[in-house]
């Protein structure tokens, strides 16, 4: 089994334009859709669709709007009851595929929601594989909020406890990189920079410099601080880098409907590879068609097994 935290869900509404975002001026949409976001929602959701057991564990009221839209997605979950909404983030995508994103920062978590959430992840832990800590931090919650559930997670179950993967950024990102000792972190190339205080445009360099930026700050840290790196590109592919080796795979060119749950799925994608004995090679390639067919989709809608595409991913070994 997978189980997913996600600490600071959000309702995601998508706005579909026929044109280009013109900004200051009045459009129209074509389309408008609302899904049941959060990285960690997403991952769960993947899975699922792929037939494999996973359990996502949130914050979220009874009574909160987001939770019929979460009960739609046919998922298990485990909520733990918080008085504040779930926030709700804004897309607007154009037929470019070019997706402007207008995110709040959520509610304000006390730090009896916090321990509950702990708990909460800690119980859903019993035989789980891996265990997904995903997204932003909600206000109110330290910095080291990841960081504390991890010890939670293996100060309960000991040789038994899941693996972790963590899908964050910022602060939240490097406090788990400093101290939280995760077996896989999955960060964009913009948040692998910000984690290591540099400054480089992935836009502004070619295929080849940024794959060799990427490495050589992911090799930094893996396997002294975290086990292994999976750092998506966007339209470029993605970088998986391990004890063992690093690998490069180019993203397939497809016409892209909405990025938003792009890299989530990329990391299920990985997550299912490996809980079926693939190798790093086969891993990143799942990773690759995920992320892929996902961004082909509308909205946060996450894929599934028909969605992905069939024809090859190369993959190279740096």
């Amino acid at each position: 089994m997978i189980v997913t935290l996600t600490a600071n869900p959000a309702l995601d509404r998508t706005i579909t334009l026929d044109a280009r975002l013109r900004p200051g001026e009045v459009q129209t949409s074509t389309s408008v859709r609302e899904d049941a976001g959060g990285k960690g929602v997403n991952v769960a959701r993947v899975v699922a669709a792929a037939g494999g057991e996973a359990l996502a564990v949130l914050p979220v009221g009874p009574d909160d709007p987001y939770d019929a839209v979460l009960q739609a997605c046919d998922i298990p979950t485990r909520t733990v009851p918080v008085t504040p909404l779930v926030r709700v983030n804004v897309a607007i995508t154009d037929p470019e595929g070019i997706t402007t994103k207008i995110n709040q920062p959520g509610a304000t978590l006390s730090a009896g929601d916090a321990a509950a959430l702990t708990a909460a992840v800690v119980d859903a832990c019993d035989g789980a594989e891996w265990l997904v800590l995903a997204g932003s931090l909600p206000l109110g919650i330290s910095k080291a909020f990841y960081v504390d559930v991890i010890e939670a997670v293996r100060a309960r179950w000991g040789a038994g406890a899941p693996r972790i993967a963590v899908d964050t950024s910022g602060s939240a990102l490097a406090e788990v990189v400093a101290s939280g000792a995760a077996d896989l972190i999955k960060p964009n190339d913009e948040e692998l920079a910000e984690l290591a205080g540099t400054d480089f445009d992935g836009d502004d360099l070619d295929t080849a410099s940024l794959v060799a930026a990427v490495q050589t700050i992911a090799r930094r840290i893996v396997p002294d601080r975290v086990a292994a790196a999976l750092v998506t590109l966007g339209g470029t592919g993605a970088v998986l880098v391990t004890a063992d080796g690093a690998w490069f795979a180019e993203a397939p060119r497809i016409r892209v409907a909405s990025t938003v749950g792009a890299g989530d799925s990329s990391l299920a994608g990985y997550l299912l590879a490996e809980r079926a004995g693939a190798d790093p090679e086969e891993r990143l390639r799942s990773a690759i068609r995920h992320g892929a067919a996902a961004a082909s989709l509308p909205g946060t809608q996450t894929p599934a097994p028909t969605d992905l595409g069939t024809g090859d991913i190369a993959v190279r070994s740096l």
